[in-house]
């Protein structure tokens, strides 16, 4: 049954020339892998689909070096961190989380470093906004002693000014 679009009948008139059939070296490579139950350990992380001669192997050991480098700032004062980077390092972590188990093939290794990338964000988080939160309150604190020597040098004033008037 063909479509009434033309786009439709021209592209299924071509599509046998577009199909093409294995080459001879891509069918002896194929058979040459053993099945999976059948190779080592070595050889079922090389040719597994998270393995070494994949990205999904290499993002996640690339991306280890983003949580210590958050974790080497924990020593650094909070007043240093920036909010922002760290606000997006933790959402970072927390949305890759949860796709790295939805994507195919799933990569426990990549989800494993986005936890750690949502932790140490989130750490450094908290840090920074009860740095600042103590900020706020010192200021306030400040304020109010502030007032307490006004009120006391008035009354100091007061009493030397009584003073002078009765010499």
């Amino acid at each position: 049954m063909s479509s009434f679009r033309p786009g439709s009948r021209i592209f299924s008139a071509f599509r046998p020339f577009f199909r093409q059939p294995l080459r001879f070296t891509q069918r002896r490579a194929q058979s040459t892998v053993p099945p999976a139950s059948e190779q080592s350990g070595f050889a079922k992380l090389w040719n597994s689909p998270v393995g070494p001669k994949t990205v999904h192997f290499w993002a996640p050991i690339m991306k280890w070096a983003l949580v210590l480098t958050g974790a080497s700032d924990f020593g650094r004062p909070a007043e240093q961190l920036s909010l922002t980077q760290n606000l997006a390092l933790m959402s970072t972590g927390a949305i890759w989380t949860r796709w790295c188990f939805i994507i195919r093939p799933k990569n426990v290794m990549l989800a494993a470093v986005n936890f750690f990338l949502f932790i140490v964000g989130s750490t450094q988080v908290g840090r920074i906004l009860m740095y600042r939160q103590s900020i706020k309150g010192a200021g306030e604190q400040v304020k109010a002693e502030g007032k307490a020597i006004e009120r006391e040098l008035k009354v100091v004033e007061q009493k030397v000014e009584n003073g002078v008037k009765r010499s």
